[in-house]
């Protein structure tokens, strides 16, 4: 099996040039902003990172902010690079919410902007490590050694988009973390505009409920299937396996892009067929190469996982909740869901 690898990393070399120029624009903004100088709207200007934390900003925030977000529609945030243009404006955001971990460009440029109300996240749930492989009852014979070898795998220069302590940072797509950050982020918001706090809380509060009617179509959906094992192209749905008791088996790890080795292929092949696998899944934003080369290897079908890291045309849903009701679909289908 040969899969091209079109993935474009960012240089740190890169990176840190960019981080430089920008500190020289961030000098001439005159250092970070707060809510009192709000500009001339009245609203709060919040800078998101990428999707998921652009629809937590908008629905908290609701009238009260105007979000703007780093990552364009269609862009895969992970290989997302800035403009100098782009860091020195940060300096002028009221609030900066972000998730560190996904983006590295993005990551040494918030810890650079100097803006008072910056919000991580990361920090407001508790992340875990996850490989090729996540969920309950996923030891199959002889997975400890290649568990450990695919994790290696994973980490190797340029490859590992998880934090420093190798945790995986896909945590919205579980809905009671996602929840536990929406939570976090309204209190930050509440913090950094006072004037709407209750208005802030109301809304955090409508999220969360969404999301709890989101997390019991899951548990509900999702607990008496033929099989609990789904094979993925981009092991980003770590968090959603726990959650709701399925093994998720990722082809390679945390880059939905990169070549499967022979023998990770040979370990798919086997347990696509001990676990009565029905489907390989692929994502929008990547190549679908490796999934469709491993479905027509292994006589599997394929079928769309959107691990929601940004919206687009092709995306099967308009927002956050949608796209996740037809992952919910994709799932009970795939897995056979009585």
């Amino acid at each position: 099996m040969s899969v091209m690898n079109v993935r474009r990393l960012i240089p740190a070399t890169a990176v840190t040039g960019a981080v430089a120029l920008g500190l020289v624009t961030l000098s001439a903004c005159g250092g970070s902003s707060s809510a009192a100088d709000k500009g001339t709207d009245g609203k709060l200007d919040v800078v998101a990172s990428f999707y998921p934390m652009q629809y937590l900003a908008e629905q908290i925030g609701g009238g009260h902010v105007a979000v703007q977000t780093l990552t364009k529609p269609g862009v895969e945030p992970h290989d997302l690079e800035l403009k100098p243009r782009q860091i020195g404006e940060l300096a002028d955001a009221d609030v900066l919410l972000y998730l560190k971990g996904i983006q590295p460009a993005v990551d040494e440029a918030i810890a650079q902007a100097g803006v008072k109300h910056t919000i991580d996240a990361a920090t407001l749930t508790t992340l875990e490590a996850h490989g090729t492989g996540a969920g309950e009852g996923h030891a199959h014979e002889g997975e400890e050694a290649h568990g450990e070898e695919h994790a290696a795998e994973e980490s190797h220069e340029g490859h590992d988009h998880g934090s420093e302590a190798g945790n995986d940072p896909h945590i919205w797509l579980d809905p009671v973390k996602y929840a536990e950050v929406a939570k976090g982020v309204g209190a930050a918001f509440a913090k950094a505009d006072p004037a709407h706090a209750a208005d802030y809380e109301k809304n955090t509060a409508t999220l969360i409920e969404k999301l709890g009617a989101l997390d019991t179509q899951f548990e509900t959906g999702l607990k008496n299937t033929a099989t609990k094992t789904f094979i993925t192209t981009h092991s980003a749905f770590g968090y959603l396996a726990e959650r709701y008791h399925l093994d998720q088996e990722g082809i390679s790890g945390m880059d939905p892009e990169s070549e499967p080795s022979p023998a990770r292929v040979k370990e798919l092949q086997d347990v696509a067929k001990a676990e009565k696998v029905t489907t390989v899944f692929f994502e929008t934003l990547a190549s679908d190469k490796t999934a469709k080369t491993l479905a027509q290897d292994t006589g599997l079908k394929t079928d769309v996982l959107d691990p929601l890291e940004g919206i687009t045309d092709a995306s099967q849903g308009d927002d956050y909740i949608e796209v996740m009701q037809s992952n919910l679909a994709a799932l009970k289908k795939a897995l056979g869901a009585k």
